[in-house]
């Protein structure tokens, strides 16, 4: 295959094209598309070769191109791994274009200071070159903070429901799912670590033979651990973890002190139990009469009450891959029964954050933090990555709910009210896709736009410059198209008792306009003294209870990505191998993912809100039988 390669300079960087396929002037093409632009005095040699050509271990890059199918690109692949030669596999048939734009990315690397090597580990990575610019510039100039307004309130950005309309809207949510595919989203992929954090802390310094239980609670004021081990036979997992702790030969001679530190031990061990290292959702929670109840569980049995259509429901769990077998152990042990009690055929799947969504590390001067073995770090975007997940998904309308929000008790408060604001979204959407309709149509009358904005004012707490009245009629209809056609959120809100998390709340955004958001603590300048007043008077907590809809008037899919703020994410502070480091996370997958869609939020009982954040939870009386 015909080669070009330019004179060798200090500066060359040699790629090499590995295909049977690529066009002969490849290399010619590739050379005339490279602009040089003065930053950098570097140039580039391309060798375009055959799959089976001879291999030249100099090469700083080589870019292999598969097909379908295609074995011999596969073998060579496996050979530049097998002898960790610099290399990227290209799997595309449009062979010129596709090494182009890989080019260009090459460039965009190096003129941002990264290595060939650094560009390898990206492209593997799924990450852009302009995402990662864009990290970088945000650790350098920092995440300007939100400004709160006034906290969302009943009737000022709260719909109230009380049980009569609950049952109202519910009521048409049943008349009407038939229609629709439902699916509800799960994010699932949460350890446990969080929730038996006191109990490792206990394992870990606390010596039996130097002190009593009660001389370590009194001396670490560890009233978590005190609340644990009054509760401790009510705990679902406590028979399970004391008929381990009987088959120790010295069972019978441990006191009450060595009893309660050996079942805490047992119960972390990394045995049977291993329950700080497991996801929350494949934990035991509840005790039912002859087993065990999961998160999991819960989450299919509610599924089956309030999210399904047509005699079925679709659920998706968002997990770590490496959880995948407990998942599916959990799910087969209790799916079958869940359907034939309820009649529901039961569809599960799962999904994974994605790779390409992690972001960036730096040090504490911004420069990209680097591994003891000279990699760039990568870290998990937070679940405003699940954007992404919730954008692939197939559904009409999507009930989202966190893993460990789950009740032993309340499943017909949860399903009505699940139901309610399900109602509520397919009515508001029936009106937005009719005013859309009548855009489309034409001939659109004054009085028509001027409901339009009523609508959109009053219903959907959308606030409308007092200019835009003056301007032209195809500009106040362009407007009000742009208003309206976007995805559509209904969101639960449960009063406030001091819950750690975020509220709802009206924010100055874009051009001063108000908007309603669901805003994080950490995302306020609570230094501020006006800001920290308007924070601690919100009544109302985010319990993370939302019903989505994802398609258009035309029922297309919108696409999610386009109604992220960007501005929205978190600087957070690690430290990895001894050494501080900076890492941003995505905005959060109901903050500031969703800040630019149509956003309604309705107050729901506290009895639908019932989250495990630390194992004394399942003590309170949502996770114990009646």
């Amino acid at each position: 295959m015909e080669q070009n390669i330019t004179k060798q300079q200090t500066g060359t960087i040699n790629v090499a094209i590995y295909s049977n396929t690529a066009q002969t002037d490849l290399a010619n093409k590739l050379l005339q598309f490279i602009a040089p632009d003065g930053r950098e005095a570097r140039e580039f040699a391309f060798e375009v070769k055959s799959l089976n050509a001879a291999i030249n271990s100099q090469d700083a890059l080589s870019i292999i191109f598969e097909h379908t199918n295609d074995n011999e690109a596969k073998k060579v692949a496996q050979f530049f791994e097998n002898n960790g030669l610099p290399h990227i596999i290209a799997v595309s048939d449009e062979i010129n274009e596709t090494a182009k734009n890989i080019i260009l990315s090459l460039e965009k690397a190096l003129d941002s200071g990264f290595t060939v090597a650094d560009f390898i580990q990206i492209y593997n990575q799924g990450t852009s070159i302009d995402a990662l610019r864009r990290q970088l510039t945000i650790f350098r100039n920092g995440l300007s903070r939100i400004t709160l307004e006034k906290p969302a309130l009943l009737n000022d950005g709260i719909c109230p429901i009380d049980e009569e309309k609950a049952i109202d809207h519910a009521a048409y949510f049943d008349s009407k799912k038939d229609n629709f595919k439902l699916k509800k989203f799960v994010p699932a992929s949460g350890a446990a670590s969080r929730m038996f954090k006191f109990a490792c802390t206990f394992i870990a310094e606390y010596n039996p033979a130097k002190e009593t239980i009660n001389a370590y609670i009194n001396r670490r004021g560890d009233t978590a651990l005190s609340v644990f081990l009054v509760g401790i036979d009510k705990l679902p997992f406590y028979n399970e973890v004391l008929a381990v702790m009987k088959t120790h030969p010295d069972y019978n001679t441990w006191d009450k002190n060595l009893r309660y530190y050996n079942f805490i031990k047992t119960m972390l061990g990394s045995g049977e139990f291993d329950f700080a290292n497991k996801p929350k959702g494949i934990l035991p929670f509840h005790q039912y009469e002859g087993f065990t109840a999961t998160p999991v569980y819960e989450h299919l049995k509610e599924a089956v009450a309030y999210a399904a259509s047509q005699g079925k429901t679709n659920v998706h769990f968002t997990i770590s891959e490496e959880h995948v077998d407990g998942f599916l152990d959990a799910i087969k042990a209790v799916k079958s029964n869940i359907e034939a009690s309820s009649g529901i055929s039961i569809n599960f799947n799962f999904s994974y954050q994605h790779k390409q969504t992690d972001t960036l590390a730096v040090d504490l001067n911004n420069n990209p933090f680097r591994t003891d073995t000279g990699e760039l770090l990568f870290r998990p975007g937070g679940h405003g990555a699940l954007i992404e997940n919730l954008n692939n998904l197939d559904a009409d309308i999507v009930f989202i709910k966190n893993i460990d929000n789950v009740s032993h008790n309340n499943i017909e408060v949860i399903a009505l009210y699940k139901k309610a604001l399900a109602g509520m979204l397919i009515k508001l959407q029936e009106k937005i896709f009719g005013y859309l309709e009548i855009i489309d149509g034409g001939h659109l009358t004054d009085a028509q736009l001027n409901s339009m904005f009523a609508f959109v004012k009053n219903e959907l707490s959308v606030q409308i410059p007092d200019d835009v009245a003056k301007y032209t009629k195809g500009y106040r209809i362009d407007y009000i198209k742009d208003l309206l056609n976007r995805p559509l959120r209904v969101c639960g809100m449960v009063k406030n008792e001091g819950e750690p998390g975020g509220g709802p709340f009206w924010i100055k955004g874009e051009q001063g306009r108000l908007s309603l958001q669901i805003v994080e603590s950490s995302q306020i300048d609570l230094q501020n003294p006006a800001q920290k007043q308007i924070f601690e008077k919100s009544e109302f907590f985010n319990p993370v209870d939302l019903v989505c809809g994802l398609k258009n008037y035309k029922g297309e899919y919108f696409d999610l990505h386009e109604y992220v703020d960007n501005s929205t994410g978190f600087i957070v502070y690690k430290n990895k191998y001894g050494k501080d480091l900076k890492s941003y996370e995505l905005p959060g997958l109901w903050n500031g993912a969703m800040a630019r869609w149509l956003t309604v939020f309705a107050e729901v009982p506290l009895a639908t809100f019932n989250p495990v954040k630390t194992v004394n939870d399942l003590l309170k009386p949502a996770h114990q039988p009646k």
